[in-house]
């Protein structure tokens, strides 16, 4: 047993169900014009417990055993309990983000589609700062233009979003259909709106992945949100374990 687990049973350490009133139906904004929010909430940190227990036909023992039981699960990686709890989002977000988002295939979508709603005219991404490409890293960045020297590329990039909106509701007006007319819109920087399912320890893992400092910014704020406005929150014990055992992990890996 470990000393962390044995320093944490405590009072202040008893099950609590997630505030479901505050959670499902939050909208937390991310970037300049995306927001993630929960649409629905399947289970909990002692239904993590209960799963693990069937093998036995066992149910709950109690906050201090049922958390070292779900402790000892993330620590030696059992990770089929915390599969019987599910997330579903509603997340808006640019295509440069749901690009690497849908390569975590463990995920379920469904996406707004361009062929039947048209888009609107501000549904294209303005990054807040330019990056720099790394010199050492062929598909990172590192550091940040100055103001003085991004401006006039921001200015570029509002007047490219203009003239390609432009295009794409003259073709719309010529009777182009919606999906061929979108042809003229930057492509990476559109908006899109997705429901998104996945189940507690497929996230888990997809954080792992995108909350880490050489993730790309625009899909590690939104893994940044919603591990910190819905995942803590949702599964506390969980989100402790996780810290505990996998980030710090990875953490002295780096």
């Amino acid at each position: 047993m470990t000393t962390h687990l044995l320093q944490s049973d405590h009072e202040g350490d008893a099950f609590r169900p997630p505030d479901r009133a505050a959670l499902l139906g939050k909208r937390v904004p991310v970037l300049d014009k995306g927001w993630v929010e929960l649409q629905d909430l399947m289970g909990d940190d002692l239904a993590i417990v209960n799963a693990a227990r069937v093998s036995f036909l066992g149910e709950s023992k109690g906050s201090q055993k049922d958390k070292r039981l779900l402790f000892y699960l993330m620590e030696h990686r059992h990770t089929s309990p915390f599969e019987q709890v599910e997330f579903k989002f509603r997340v808006r977000a640019p295509v440069v983000t749901w690009w690497q988002w849908v390569r975590h295939r463990t995920w379920q979508f469904n996406a707004q589609s361009g062929r039947y709603v048209a888009f609107e005219e501000d549904d294209f991404y303005v990054p807040a700062a330019w990056r720099r490409q790394s010199p050492s890293n062929k598909q990172a960045s590192l550091g940040e233009l100055t103001p003085d020297a991004g401006e006039p590329l921001t200015q570029a990039l509002l007047d490219h979003y203009e003239r390609s909106y432009q295009l794409y509701r003259q073709a719309l007006a010529a009777g182009v259909a919606r999906e061929q007319a979108r042809l003229f819109l930057p492509g990476f920087a559109v908006y899109y709106t997705w429901v998104a399912k996945v189940d507690a320890h497929n996230l888990m893992h997809f954080l792992s992945l995108r909350m880490a400092e050489d993730a790309q910014y625009e899909i590690r704020v939104y893994a940044r949100t919603i591990y910190e406005h819905f995942f803590k929150p949702a599964l506390p014990w969980t989100a402790e374990a996780f810290e505990t055992f996998i980030l710090a992990r990875l953490t002295q890996q780096a």
